[in-house]
């Protein structure tokens, strides 16, 4: 007998093509009605060169990207272009920055000048090689004039040590330069000459595979006689340049000088001449422009003043020359010389100069009205009737008296809700700082009980206590680091109050993946202040093919310039006076508005201490430096990201913050500042968009544990305390932590008891957990101001670095 079965084809079983039905030509032309289409050639024709063509066609490509290389060579440091400027960072304490300088400063046949301001800043012109350079010195303590000056440099020059190569210190900006982006660099290393021979060569090669990790394939160039600082300047000069995006699109310069005049209302704000060498595109008058740490500002007018750092310089009578070298000031007789011949480039037109406004002011009265429908009418006039009561009044009483008439039981009735709830879990999460704070200030004895004693440092108990109090904060931030790694996002049911109206602001999803929800709903009133793009990433992109393709009217690359800014406080001007770099960016279209920023930053592995979300931190966005509180995230493809409440070391973390709008590319850094003014790098990473509709969701997780089991049902208990609570949440579906899935059926008693039904038998040792949800936003605490770290002190080992004490 033959088994009853489907049948099974065999392997030559004949395949008969599917029929196409609506497609045949025949039919497509009687529709058309004898219309005839044009015939578009297809890109992929234009692109089907023959062998030769294509070999031409690289061969023009390649000639091309070479060219635009040597003409960016030959531009950079000569007549036609901006000096070569050129950025010393001395990496370790036992290297003299002086000592540098003088044997690049004693190079035949070149001119040196002195830049007024700072101190170690000079210039130095070679008409024989037809270049010009500029040097500027950072020392590596100074974090943010390291970073500023490394925006706009066109080469670093790293001054190591003969034997250890860089110590903490500079291990710690190099760790922050490299962040931001690396420009061009060079290594340099003087001294070593005390050395004996062979301990030359074997600290040499020490030093070689000490440098690999951080510079791969990098030369050292020894720096002590004359000849090797010329082959120094010669590599610099023709080095290919390294790009950072973030610069090239946007045109900057670094003050050469700068000038203020006090404004006619007030001495504290008035009008900065700044003159510098115009770097990266053309700088449009019109534009706005960013002094780096102090904010944004208008522009007045552009002037040209002569160049002083020119090849050619005007022979003035009765100054004698040298024909080796020769030391001038500029800061004496340039200034006179400069006022004589300066011209106005261009002004600002208000009508086509960009707007200061960053925020929108928002219209509380503003709302959309519609006229009421016919039923809407209807329902309006039923309402009103079934509302009406009698009431005895006196002869003679007005419909408007008589609606003043309260009756004797309506008083009292009804009291005023108030909407809006405090937010329950931003008091839990400082209450353990709050803690710390009221701790210190009690206890402290009276100013006028006290007396001034001199006491020896050994017996100063009071400062080593307050570094245990740090101490204990820090060990309670430990504490609660650990305790969401292990149990994440869960929560304590509070006891004095519903879970219904603790948890109002909450929601339950059917599936934290697929489920919607909407981007426009329940927005707090910041987001009435910010911008928004209909799609940001079309309009980055328009506007940089505009950059490319289109000339804009103004100063071009290499100009040297006077800028008039506008309303700029006099503390600009002090800090630059103090030594500080001057750093200009013109911001691109729409930069000066508000929106949210979302970077995605990896943690930096130096830094180990817990960082929670809305904590203040300081940014290092491009080319701004502000602080703000931000929101932690997950890096994730969904529309909807949960909010992660420490900064996580082991993934990478979304950033979202309220702070003015950046086009990426930038590269972005975040500080944490000590309480005796210290900046700690704790995470690098890029500006990941402009986009305030990201969706961050803060789940947390209530937790209760099984009374009794059966087959499918058991009673759970401890997750709520009260009948009511059951009901309210009752919609909301259950999980387990070993993933079983269920639903409550019903409550049991008046003390929080549940029956609930699952997929599946629960263990004894099973945890059941209800998942709620709720959108957040970040705080407004954005403030452009920053102030200046302080400095680190060196030290040779590589343990952390030491403090600095203030007096």
């Amino acid at each position: 007998m033959v088994a009853a079965g489907a049948h099974r084809p065999g392997p030559l079983k004949q395949q008969n093509k599917a029929h196409k039905g609506g497609k045949h030509s025949g039919s497509s032309q009687r529709r058309a009605g004898g219309r005839v289409s044009v015939k578009a050639q297809p890109r992929r024709r234009l692109r089907d060169l023959s062998r030769v063509d294509r070999r031409h066609q690289a061969l023009q490509l390649r000639r091309q990207r070479k060219e635009a290389v040597l003409a960016e060579k030959r531009s950079l440091g000569s007549r036609d272009g901006p000096p070569h400027l050129v950025v010393l960072v001395p990496l370790h304490s036992g290297t003299a920055a002086h000592n540098t300088l003088h044997l690049l400063q004693s190079q035949d046949s070149a001119v040196v000048r002195a830049a007024e301001g700072r101190a170690g800043d000079f210039a130095l012109l070679c008409p024989r090689l037809k270049q010009r350079w500029r040097f500027v010195t950072a020392q590596a303590g100074d974090l943010h004039t390291v970073l500023d000056l490394a925006k706009v440099a066109d080469s670093l020059l790293f001054i190591l040590d003969p034997t250890d190569g860089w110590d903490s210190a500079g291990e710690y900006c190099l760790s922050c330069l490299f962040a931001q982006g690396l420009p061009t660099y060079a290594l340099a290393v003087p001294g070593g000459t005390d050395l004996p021979p062979k301990k030359r060569i074997d600290a040499r090669k020490k030093l070689a595979k000490a440098i690999e990790k951080r510079f791969p394939e990098a030369k050292l160039f020894p720096l002590n006689t004359e000849q090797e600082s010329s082959l120094l300047l010669r590599h610099l000069a023709t080095q290919k340049q390294r790009h950072l995006a973030f610069r090239d699109r946007r045109p900057h310069l670094l003050a050469y000088a700068a000038e203020f005049l006090p404004g006619q209302e007030s001495d504290l704000v008035g009008t900065l001449k700044v003159s510098g060498f115009v770097r990266g595109q053309t700088l449009s008058v019109n534009s706005l422009v960013h002094i780096v740490g102090h904010g944004d500002f208008q522009i007045s007018q552009v002037d040209a003043p002569p160049d002083p750092l020119s090849l050619n310089p005007r022979v003035v009578k009765g100054q004698k020359r040298s024909q080796d070298m020769e030391i001038q000031d500029d800061s004496a007789n340039g200034i006179d010389e400069m006022e004589e011949d300066i011209k106005v480039l261009m002004k600002a037109d208000p009508k086509k100069q960009e707007s200061l406004q960053s925020e929108v002011v928002p219209d509380p009265m503003e709302g959309e009205q519609t006229w009421p429908t016919e039923e809407e009418l209807q329902e309006a006039e039923a309402s009103l009737k079934a509302n009406r009561r009698v009431v005895k009044v006196p002869k003679g009483t007005s419909k408007y008296q008589a609606a003043w008439i309260v009756d004797d039981g309506e008083e009292g009735s009804e009291k005023d809700d108030d909407d809006e709830d405090d937010d329950f879990d931003d008091m839990m999460e400082e209450a353990v700082c709050q803690e710390g704070e009221s701790s210190e200030e009690e206890g402290e004895p009276a100013e006028e009980d006290c007396e001034t004693m001199t006491i020896p440092e050994s017996l100063r108990d009071d400062q080593y206590d307050e570094k245990v109090k740090e101490d204990e904060q820090m060990l309670e931030r430990y504490k609660q680091e650990r305790m969401d790694e292990m149990f994440p996002d869960e929560v304590d049911t509070p006891r004095d109050v519903p879970a219904r109206v603790r948890f109002q602001k909450y929601r339950g999803l059917k599936s934290f993946r697929t489920s919607p929800w909407d981007p426009k709903e329940n927005l707090p009133r910041d987001y009435a202040r910010i911008f928004q793009f209909q799609d940001f990433s079309r309009t980055r992109k328009n506007l940089f093919r505009q950059i490319e393709k289109e000339e804009t009217e103004g100063a071009l690359v290499g100009w040297y310039i006077t800028v008039h800014v506008c309303n700029v406080p006099v503390s600009v001007m002090e800090s630059f006076k103090e030594g500080k770099p001057l750093v200009l960016f013109s911001l691109l279209p729409h930069e000066q508005k508000m929106s949210v920023l979302n970077f995605l930053v990896h943690r930096h592995p130096s830094n180990n201490e817990p960082v929670r979300a809305k904590e203040e931190l300081i940014f290092h966005c491009g080319f701004r430096r502000f602080r703000a509180s931000p929101l932690f995230s997950q890096h994730t493809s969904a529309d909807k990201h949960k909010l992660e409440r420490f900064l996580r070391p082991d993934a990478a973390v979304v950033v979202t913050v309220y702070a003015p709008i950046t086009f990426p590319p930038a590269s972005v850094l975040l500080f944490k500042q000590r309480s005796n003014g210290m900046h700690d790098l704790i995470a690098t990473g890029s500006l990941l968009s402009v986009d305030p509709d990201r969706i961050v969701i803060k789940r947390l997780v209530l937790s209760g544990h099984p009374f009794k089991i059966f087959t499918k049902m058991a009673v759970v208990r401890y997750m709520f305390f009260n009948r009511e609570d059951v009901m309210w949440f009752k919609p909301v579906e259950l999980r387990t932590k070993w993933g079983r899935r269920g639903h409550i059926k019903e409550p049991l008693g008046t003390h929080g008891h549940m029956k609930c039904h699952f997929d599946g038998q629960l263990k004894s040792q099973d945890t059941v957990l209800l998942n709620l949800y709720k959108r957040v936003f970040p705080k407004w605490t954005y403030d452009p101001h920053v102030p200046d770290p302080v400095p680190w002190v060196r030290s040779e080992s590589a343990l952390p670095l030491q403090e600095v004490e203030m007096d």
